[in-house]
């Protein structure tokens, strides 16, 4: 496998759909105004989180169970802007579409900015075929509120393509995985 450069992603985004939108620039400020940066880097591409945000709460003091997921844990929330109590956390969404190629792999970094205010940003892979807006999670892990921005760069995502005769035997697709094509931001499935 290989690391892609901006060359690669710019042909995928453009000529095959893999991002949508695609930005094939690096966004630093919109209106004058700085912002958390998005877009094509070197060798990824900086995600921008959306405004819909779903924000943990312990309102019903439910057990977190991912084999049995109470969706009242989380309240909703449309906003410019996420603040995520202490020590808690919040999910939310892409605003770009991703189409994952049958020979890439997907990784999903947080951006350091984030990083260094305690701020993780968790995905796990986005497999081969694999194709949807991606949920991400926030986890606050100061003692302090946390905020997080809509439509600025929250993560970064680096692509892994494997050699011409090393093509997966079983994409993501194919095992028809329960994340596939999720729209919005998508609660925990067994």
């Amino acid at each position: 496998m290989s690391i892609k450069s901006d060359r690669w992603i710019r042909k995928m985004a453009i000529g095959h759909g893999m991002i949508e939108p695609f930005e094939a620039g690096q966004v630093k400020a919109v209106d004058g105004r700085r912002i958390v940066s998005y877009g094509t880097s070197s060798y990824g591409y900086d995600v921008r989180c959306s405004d819909e945000f779903k924000l943990f709460t312990n309102l019903n003091s439910t057990i977190v169970d991912p084999k049995n997921f109470d969706a009242d844990s989380f309240v909703d929330l449309k906003s410019d802007v996420c603040i995520i109590p202490p020590n808690s956390f919040a999910l939310a969404r892409t605003v770009e579409y991703f189409r994952i190629p049958r020979n890439v792999l997907t990784v999903c970094l947080g951006k350091s900015t984030y990083a260094r205010c305690g701020i993780i940003v968790n995905v796990t892979p986005l497999e081969p075929e694999w194709e949807g807006y991606v949920t991400l999670e926030f986890s606050n892990t100061t003692p302090l509120p946390a905020k997080i921005y809509a439509n600025e760069g929250v993560a970064q995502m680096i692509f892994f393509e494997s050699a011409a005769d090393d093509v997966c035997e079983t994409s993501y697709k194919d095992r028809g995985g329960k994340y596939q094509g999720q729209v919005g931001v998508t609660l925990p499935k067994i």
